[in-house]
């Protein structure tokens, strides 16, 4: 093999080292945006969380005021929301059963 071979060679591998160069540096580019991203998101949810403790003491000191059990209410919320996804649920399956059952009576009927 002679020199110009050896030449092209090292050029086709310098392009690619660059080519890997430039990629790298645009991942580098990408972290760094997605760190600022994910900093910018925890400033914003520790935030709402405070807000969110803030607005839970508020309600908390106006359900004594009225006389309101608020372990009972969140109790009652709770108890509805399991009720409504157990329903919801039955009625997916309920939905499922009877579409089976329709395929097996097509299947049976007489073919004309």
């Amino acid at each position: 093999m002679g020199i110009g071979g050896t030449a092209k060679k090292l050029q086709k591998v310098a392009e690619m080292a660059e080519d890997v160069y430039k990629k790298l540096n645009e991942l580098r580019g990408q972290i760094v945006e997605v760190r600022e991203t994910v900093d910018e998101t925890k400033q914003r949810v520790d935030k709402l969380e405070a807000e969110n403790a803030e607005q839970r003491a508020i309600l908390e000191a106006l359900a004594e005021e009225q006389g309101i059990d608020i372990d009972a209410t969140i109790a009652n919320v709770h108890i509805a929301e399991a009720e409504t996804e157990a329903d919801s649920s039955t009625a997916g399956a309920d939905e499922t059963t009877a579409d089976d059952s329709d395929a097996v009576a097509d299947d049976s009927a007489p073919d004309k």
